[in-house]
């Protein structure tokens, strides 16, 4: 596999385009360690003479790899020889040359062997980021595919039941009928909507702005002001986002069927915290409800699937006359809805 990761240190050693080039700097590198130990001679003791060629040898060994790295040993092992151990200028061989020359071959040959297999097990690490970068990569792009039919064939269900209302005549069928196309749409809807294959928290104030467009568009008014209120830091557990969804949609529609059905008003939707728990309020300026209506008791269909919805997720959802007239709906979610 090519290492095409940008980072330097993943590249090493680098591979010139002429392998003389690498050599040619480690003779640079070795000269500038031999011009530097005669600059250091006046302020170092006897019995240094290695002290500034190890940095080239693993300089070489790090940048150009294995090869160069003992090219460089061999260079500086000859310069330190030559002219600092005594007797100088000279290669003269006795008891303490030798024992100067094993322990730099000794230190030599470790600093090139670690460096060597650090470089070796970098280079594994980049090419297994590249193969897991790669496999995300395709996660992501199955997910969405996965994601896209689900969605599509959702719609797809939801046109054949609406043209299966074209051969029912009896008027509370036709109604179940539309009522049942237009939340598997919905819900087809919801699924692009929370596409995210990472797993990751769905950003709340965002999802429910688009969210009540889409009902209010699908409900084909254009009389019904609608405004979103939500802490931008909130984000939703992916499990609690679809029935929570679902909650949001059946409230703003029966808001806008029962509450406003011959006028134009206006519908807020605000989501905050009280004592840890998220409440959800929907809220409208239309006709209200009796005060003792209860959600459990109504025939409505949609109010019961709301309060089915909020039951399942550990929530609670109830339906009251506003403060200054209207109605209100309200979810109360457990702390754990929020991530």
């Amino acid at each position: 596999m090519q290492r095409s990761n940008a980072r330097f240190v993943e590249r090493l050693p680098l591979v010139l385009n002429r392998p003389v080039y690498a050599y040619i700097l480690t003779l640079s590198f070795c000269g500038l360690a031999l011009l530097l130990r005669f600059a250091a001679e006046p302020l170092l003791p006897d019995g240094y003479p290695f002290v500034t060629f190890f940095p080239a040898v693993i300089l070489a060994s790090f940048l150009f790899g294995v090869r160069p790295g003992l090219f460089a040993a061999i260079l500086c092992a000859a310069a330190s020889w030559y002219f600092f151990i005594a007797p100088r200028n000279s290669f003269v061989l006795n008891p303490g040359v030798a024992a100067a020359m094993i322990f730099y071959t000794g230190v030599v040959v470790v600093d090139i062997v670690l460096i060597h297999f650090m470089q070796h097990a970098n280079f594994n690490l980049a090419i297994e980021r590249e193969r897991s970068a790669a496999l995300a990569d395709n996660r992501e792009l199955l997910f969405h595919e996965l994601q896209h039919r689900v969605s599509n064939n959702l719609q797809v269900v939801a046109a054949m039941l609406a043209l299966q209302r074209r051969h029912v005549d009896h008027d509370v069928a036709r109604r179940a009928l539309d009522e049942a196309s237009e939340r598997l749409a919905l819900i087809g809807r919801i699924s692009r909507a929370l596409y995210d294959p990472s797993g990751a928290g769905q950003g709340v104030r965002a999802f429910l702005t688009t969210l009540t467009a889409d009902v209010i568009e699908a409900s084909g008014r254009t009389d019904i002001v609608i405004s979103v209120d939500a802490p931008e830091e909130v984000q939703l557990e992916p499990g609690i986002t679809v029935p929570l969804a679902l909650v949001v949609a059946e409230a703003v529609s029966n808001a806008i069927e029962h509450g406003l059905p011959h006028r134009g008003g206006t519908i807020a939707v605000v989501l905050d915290r009280n004592a840890g728990e998220l409440c959800l309020r929907v809220s409208d300026d239309g006709d209200g409800v009796s005060p003792d209506f209860a959600v459990e008791h109504s025939k409505s269909l949609g109010l019961r699937i709301a309060n089915t919805l909020a039951a399942q997720i550990g929530g609670r959802f109830t339906l009251a006359p506003g403060a200054h007239g209207g109605a209100v709906a309200q979810l109360i979610l457990p702390p754990r809805a929020a991530c």
